[in-house]
């Protein structure tokens, strides 16, 4: 077995020799199989883990290069040695990146308002049955457009910045696992200079001087109809 091999494993899991040595006797040497093993087991580790209280953590801060966008976010954890490893507040800090580059509106998609996604359905919908389509292939169509939606803005769902095969949530939970303790995010805090609230719901949805999103939208219900201005704060 080589050693060159171990040691990649251990530097992208952070899993320990024992554990990197059996992923790869059970993946016949194989490292892309190995590294797969040890995630699988690393997040059912912080699937236990999870239900964990964390009220311990850390507020990391960003500031991107320029000073025209900041960002404040609290991650927990269960104890003040974990909060104060480089580890931990690496993931901090990568996730204040995330935040800035990414622009999510919510930590999860339990977050989310419900008369938000009434509203994305809604607009989905009109846009969906203008195609002609049968019902049962719009509710499918539907279904795509606001799971990508949340995707595009639940931070937990996006996919991270530095290495975009994997969502933010994998991140965390393959953290949880090295770490031995309940990490969440619990909110975080975007700001950029010279913006309004009306500017950024433009930006984020990019969709305001689109004129198909503008009649589709025209087109539901007004009670269903989301402020284009209205920017939901993450819990």
């Amino acid at each position: 077995m080589s050693l060159s091999l171990v040691k990649e494993l251990r530097e992208k899991t952070g899993a320990g020799l024992l554990d990197c040595q059996k992923a790869l006797g059970e993946a016949d040497g194989d490292a892309d199989k190995a590294l797969r093993l040890l995630r699988e087991k690393g997040l059912a580790k912080a699937a236990r883990k999870a239900s964990r209280v964390a009220t311990d953590g850390a507020i990391g801060s960003y500031i991107h290069p320029g000073a025209k966008i900041g960002v404040l976010v609290e991650v927990n954890c269960e104890t003040d040695f974990v909060a104060k490893t480089d580890e931990f507040q690496t993931l901090v800090r990568d996730l204040a990146m995330q935040v800035a580059a990414a622009s999510p509106r919510w930590v999860r998609r339990e977050d989310v308002p419900e008369d938000e996604l009434d509203s994305e359905r809604a607009i989905y919908r009109v846009q969906a049955e203008q195609s002609g389509k049968p019902s049962q292939v719009i509710e499918r169509i539907v279904s795509g457009q606001v799971e990508r939606y949340l995707k595009d803005v639940c931070l937990l769902e996006q996919a991270f910045i530095k290495q975009s095969d994997r969502t933010v949530k994998d991140v965390v939970q393959e953290a949880i696992a090295r770490l031995g303790e309940n990490v969440t995010v619990r909110r975080f805090a975007r700001f950029q200079l010279g913006e309004s609230q009306e500017r950024r719901a433009e930006d984020q949805s990019g969709r305001q001087g689109d004129p198909r999103w503008r009649r589709a939208r025209s087109l539901i219900p007004v009670r269903l109809r989301r402020a284009p201005g209205a920017i939901a704060a993450s819990s």
